[in-house]
């Protein structure tokens, strides 16, 4: 069901966070053909790497030369490492930046016992939940320990929720991860499983990238998506996943 905007933030920006130490370690693994990620910790303490840095400073360059009624009025991470860091960092780049709050309802969807691993450590050592999960689609797969992307837009919608009130007209920028953010079309955009996937495969969310809604009446409509412009305007790199898996 798509949530109505009587009231409610006059925008919101959906900022993916930046390359991460994570995400190379997947990209490694992959291209190796390895079953996990050399990678020692957890998911809630993966930092960026300095691609990653470079791309949340690129971004604060790119708020701070935005018109001053641009600017976010209302700043929340994931508590995540890379998260944080991104927001913290881009954030920096600005004269009255807002106090950076943190939401756990935008953390990465939990993997549970298949964190860490690849599809082809997933298909080596739990050949029952890639069975599993080929049987349920993505979208309502649960792994063991851990969450579906419906787990997920369970949260997305408590946050939206929450933000119907006492937000009226703010500008809300939220920093979070790939899953997520793609959950957030989900539910603003009243998309289809089918739909969603689609766009899942079609289109990588980049690192630091934007995804903008704006108010219009009753509803948040999509502005831009996946939108790489402040990284492009640096001379650091815009990166995104080949592949799905790994830590994102």
């Amino acid at each position: 069901m798509r949530p109505r905007w009587d009231e409610g933030p006059a925008e919101l920006v959906l900022v993916r966070h930046g390359n991460s130490v994570g995400n190379e370690a997947d990209a490694r693994a992959r291209k190796a053909g390895a079953e996990e990620l050399d990678l020692d910790a957890r998911d809630a303490d993966v930092e960026l790497s300095a691609t990653g840095r470079d791309q949340a400073a690129a971004l604060g360059a790119w708020l701070r030369e935005q018109p001053g009624e641009l600017a976010p009025t209302v700043a929340i991470s994931s508590p995540y490492l890379r998260a944080r860091d991104t927001a913290r960092l881009a954030l920096a780049e600005l004269r009255d930046a807002p106090a950076l709050e943190h939401d756990e309802r935008l953390r990465e969807r939990d993997l549970g016992v298949l964190d860490g691993l690849t599809g082809t450590g997933i298909r080596a050592r739990h050949p029952e939940e890639a069975t599993r999960r080929q049987r349920l689609g993505k979208f309502y797969y649960q792994p063991p320990s851990g969450e579906s992307w419906a787990d997920v837009a369970q949260r997305v919608r408590g946050l939206l929720d929450d933000l119907r009130h006492g937000f009226d007209g703010e500008r809300v920028w939220l920093f979070s991860h790939q899953a997520v953010i793609m959950t957030f079309r989900y539910v603003l955009d009243g998309l289809s499983e089918e739909e969603v996937l689609d766009l899942d495969r079609s289109t990588p969310i980049p690192n630091a990238s934007m995804t903008t809604y704006c108010r219009r009446g009753p509803w948040l409509e999509l502005e831009s998506f996946a939108d790489t412009s402040a990284v492009e305007a640096s001379p650091t790199d815009v990166t995104r996943e080949a592949g799905k898996g790994g830590r994102t």
